[in-house]
């Protein structure tokens, strides 16, 4: 069993920059994938990246814009946004380990 939180979630002016972290607790391992998701309000959910051995990967609307890293001796995983804008408001997700966090609140507004 493994639990997944998120922390870090805000409130952010259009351009601003935002970091979340989601650290997993229980049995995890050192080197299993991770995954951001995030879902907006009458969206569906949608993938924003994910972090693996070899490398991350991002979905094209966040490339260049966010960065997922990993602190494997602490299982957590960060998100790094910069030049937010309006359209980044989600809840964002956590998953790994067929597991979901219950998601933190990013919102990018003036």
């Amino acid at each position: 069993q493994v639990t997944l939180v998120e922390s870090g979630g805000g409130v952010v002016q259009p351009g601003g920059s935002l970091q979340l972290s989601c650290t997993a607790s229980g049995s995890t391992s050192t080197n299993y994938i991770m995954a951001w998701y995030r879902q907006a309000p009458g969206k569906e959910r949608e993938y924003v990246g994910h972090w693996d051995i070899k490398d991350t990967y991002y979905h094209d609307s966040v490339k260049g814009r966010f960065t997922i890293t990993r602190d494997s001796a602490s299982h957590t995983m960060y998100l790094q946004m910069t030049n937010l804008t309006p359209d980044d408001t989600a809840v964002y997700l956590c998953h790994a380990y067929s597991c979901w966090g219950r998601g933190a609140q990013v919102t990018v507004s003036s």
